[in-house]
């Protein structure tokens, strides 16, 4: 069975941010290079496509909890 995607927020330095659903694999190698800060872009793949990000310009990563919540 495959694994769930996460929500995902990518917040970028100058304002605006990038929702995505993301595996948890590529969420772990995204947190990676972003530790590591040794290449400047990153391709992550989602279910809706590849985005290309300047990692530069990444402010946060909000990941949602895997709480389920009804109503408001």
């Amino acid at each position: 069975m495959a694994e769930p995607n996460r929500r995902i927020v990518i917040g970028f330095q100058h304002g605006g941010a990038l929702p995505m659903k993301l595996s948890e694999e590529a969420l772990v190698t995204l947190r990676g290079a972003l530790r590591e800060g040794r290449e400047r872009w990153h391709e992550v793949e989602g279910p809706d496509g590849a985005v290309l990000l300047d990692l530069g310009q990444v402010a946060y990563v909000r990941v949602e909890s895997d709480e389920h919540r009804v109503g408001f």
